[in-house]
């Protein structure tokens, strides 16, 4: 998903475009982690960028766009731009350090 959200709208109220937004967002998660995994892949991880342009967008982490979103809205902004990668990913243990006696 690649997507210049407006937040314009003359008929619906700025506050419910944020929300609507959010709910957009969510249901591509949802509909891309149902997605049947390759083989050897544990699960779908995503590539997230978010800025008011696409030229200005840095990466955030999936869990982080809806504050994103929230901090736009403080701001007031018109417009800002959102992209979701799916990609495959594959767990890795985490390192536990050895206690050495």
């Amino acid at each position: 998903m690649k997507k210049t959200f407006k937040m314009t709208h003359p008929k619906i109220k700025v506050d419910r475009l944020f929300e609507a937004t959010k709910c957009d967002i969510r249901k591509y998660l949802k509909r891309e982690r149902n997605k049947t995994l390759p083989e050897g892949v544990d699960f779908w991880d995503f590539d997230c960028k978010f800025g008011t342009t696409e030229e200005a967008a840095t990466m955030v982490h999936v869990t982080e766009l809806p504050k994103c979103i929230d901090g736009a809205q403080e701001q007031s902004l018109e417009a800002f731009y959102v992209e979701i990668l799916a990609k495959p990913g594959i767990r890795t243990k985490k390192s536990t350090p050895q206690d050495s006696e």
